[in-house]
Formats: structure tokens, C-alpha cells, sequence
């Protein structure tokens, strides 16, 4: 059973909860026992009801997120891993430290697609170029006319 004050669930486990919820239905357990049971409205309760009615249970699997589609191709992301591992020094900065506002220059740059630094996080850690390092000496961006300013705090 779940908890209605579960937080967060991963689309895996929300799938299961749907398809757990759909045999219940099938069963003939109530829409409202269903809510309960699974910590959900009664109107979603309704609304996995109807889908099952209409569609079927494979309609309530999960499908592929739907999402902006990558401004940058296969080729330019392995690209950009070259570009990371050849240091900022190659592109014109005078530390061999790549900060996102950085990567994100060369990036625009090299591609002449412009990314929010907070974005380029993001691709880095998805590219697998984001490393923990222990103890590293903290490091904050000041922005002034558009250029990223290392400053150890």
C-alpha cells in the first residue's frame, strides 16, 4: 500500500502504482477505495478508471517524457566532452579550471547556440564531465559586461 504522504515517486514506481490500481479496478474494488489505497485523489482515481475503460491497461504504462528536443546534435555533444577535455587554457582562459558561464562561451563559440550557464550544468552532469573533487577551494562567478570572473571565496 502507499502512503498518502509519499513525496516523490519515480516514474517506475508511478507506473506500478497505476498498473497495481488498474487490477483493482478490474477487480471491482471502488474508485474511492482505489484513492485511498494508493494516497491518490479521487479524481485521478476517476481518471485511471476511465483510461482503463477506453484504452485499456497498456494506456496507463509510462511513456517517453515528453521534452524540448537537444539544440545540439549527438556529434556536437561527444564535441563538447573534446572541448572539456581540452581545458579552458585551449580556449583562450587564463585558468585550466572550466566553470558552467565557461563552458558555456565555448559552447556559443564553437556552435553558436547560447546556454544558460544553470544549463550547462546540467549537461555536464549528464554528459558525465561534472567531477567531485574533495576539498575543492570554492568558487563563485561575479558577471560584469557578460564575462564570468573567478573569484576564490
Amino acid at each position: 500500500m502507499y502512503a498518502a504522504d509519499t513525496v516523490t515517486l519515480s516514474r517506475d514506481e508511478m507506473e506500478r502504482r497505476r498498473l497495481e490500481a488498474a487490477e483493482d479496478l478490474l477487480n471491482g474494488i471502488t474508485q474511492a477505495r482505489v484513492a485511498r489505497k494508493f494516497g491518490v485523489s479521487r479524481t485521478t482515481a476517476s481518471r485511471w478508471c476511465r483510461t482503463l475503460e477506453g484504452h485499456g491497461k497498456e494506456r496507463l504504462r509510462k511513456r517517453k517524457a515528453p521534452g524540448r528536443p537537444s539544440r545540439l546534435s549527438t556529434s556536437q555533444l561527444a564535441e563538447v566532452r573534446e572541448i572539456f577535455a581540452a581545458g579552458p587554457k585551449a580556449f583562450g582562459f587564463e585558468t585550466d579550471r572550466w566553470t558552467t558561464a565557461r563552458l558555456a562561451r565555448a559552447i556559443e563559440g564553437r556552435f553558436a547556440i547560447r546556454y544558460d550557464p544553470d544549463h550547462v550544468g546540467r549537461l555536464m552532469h549528464r554528459l558525465g564531465l561534472r567531477a567531485k573533487t574533495a576539498a575543492a577551494e570554492p568558487v563563485r562567478e561575479v558577471y560584469e559586461a557578460g564575462a564570468g570572473i573567478e573569484m576564490h571565496v
